[in-house]
């Protein structure tokens, strides 16, 4: 299983940005996917996930990001909106494993919000 990560970068306040991941080693569409993201000095914490046709997200980004997926392709979107300083992070992707594949955190993508 390979999970990798894409898209980060540095973006104003109230900018957007689109984060990808893309998985391989195993049948995409049949599982959940989630983000997660962890800033500079606090632990890692959940953004958003899809599963079963199904989104849910942290308080803090419900509103602003949107997941999505695109199973043709074998990958998980994470679009977010209207951007703060607060997030700020390395996001990282996590492909949770299931009864025979553990689960599998990719690289991380650092996002920079600042002015």
């Amino acid at each position: 299983v390979r999970i990798v990560e894409s898209g980060g970068g540095l973006v104003q306040p109230g900018g957007s940005l689109t984060l990808s991941c893309v998985g391989s080693g195993f049948t995409f569409s049949a599982y959940g996917m989630r983000w997660y993201r962890q800033a500079p000095g606090k632990e890692r914490e959940f953004v958003a996930s899809s599963a079963d046709g199904d989104a849910d997200y942290a308080d803090s980004v419900k509103g602003r990001f949107t997941i999505s997926r695109d199973n043709d392709k074998n990958t998980v979107y994470l679009q977010m909106n209207n951007l703060r300083l607060d997030d700020t992070a390395v996001y990282y992707c996590l492909f949770p494993g299931g009864v025979r594949l553990g689960a599998v955190w990719g690289q991380g993508t650092q996002v920079t919000v600042s002015s």
